[in-house]
């Protein structure tokens, strides 16, 4: 499978315009999230985990209590999800999420960034058969079977434990994101996750090589980032410069 995941462009760069835009992104998902599963934590596991990942990445506090405490009072936007697929830049697989209160506003936004990088939006379903919807854990070790046998005595569905450069990276079904976690978190002391993701990750790559389809797939990954309603990029094109 190979460390796959690394491959992913991330979403932002840290500048100070990109962040704004991270922290926004997180708090229409925290809203989002707490709306439909209720606004504690303790009972709903996936704000928990987003609340998390959004310390992680350094979102403020007050960003993060804002979307809950939006989300408790009962008023504001009522956002839905949306996914778009296709073909990007040097014919490399793209799935765009977003989270919409205008479906429509959100079609064209996307629809741009294909349209003038000579690119093709696609329909539902036709490459996200090539992407695997994983939940990533990665942490310092160099032991796969211990904590190989770890996951399995907890009943974790796994799907690879691999090991590389002191680093080890579990792969396992987005559904048994939870069940591997815990395990792993009693298993090891004061273990500590570098990777702590759901995510798709492409079963197979295509190398972008030819500068014009380079400067286009640059473009249009800018493109997409800049829309309001894109929350995720997901593709599997690995960019030789």
């Amino acid at each position: 499978m190979g460390r796959a995941f690394e491959v992913r462009k991330n979403a932002m760069a840290k500048t100070a315009a990109a962040k704004t835009k991270v922290n926004s992104k997180y708090g229409k998902e925290i809203y989002v999230v707490a709306k439909n599963g209720g606004p504690d934590p303790e009972t709903n596991l996936s704000l928990r985990r987003l609340i998390d990942k959004a310390k992680k990445d350094q979102v403020p506090a007050h960003v993060i209590d804002k979307a809950v405490e939006k989300a408790a009072g009962g008023a504001g936007e009522d956002y839905a999800a949306a996914r778009y697929e296709g073909y990007g830049p040097g014919n490399c697989m793209v799935i765009v999420d977003c989270l919409t209160d205008n479906p429509n506003r959100t079609i064209k936004d996307v629809r741009l960034p294909f349209t003038k990088t000579d690119s093709k939006i696609g329909s539902p379903g036709c490459v996200a058969h090539m992407f695997d919807h994983f939940a990533i854990l990665g942490f310092d070790g160099d032991d796969d079977e211990a904590v190989l046998e770890a996951l399995m005595m907890a009943d974790v569905d796994v799907t690879d434990v691999e090991v590389e450069d002191g680093k080890v990276s579990v792969f396992a079904p987005h559904t048994e994101y939870y069940k591997a976690k815990t395990a792993l978190t009693e298993a090891f002391d004061g273990i500590n996750f570098e990777v702590d993701e759901i995510t798709f990750v492409p079963q197979t790559h295509i190398e972008i090589t030819d500068p014009d389809d380079i400067a286009n797939f640059e473009k249009f990954m800018g493109m997409l980032e800049d829309c309001d309603d894109v929350q995720n990029i997901y593709h599997n094109a690995i960019v030789k410069n």
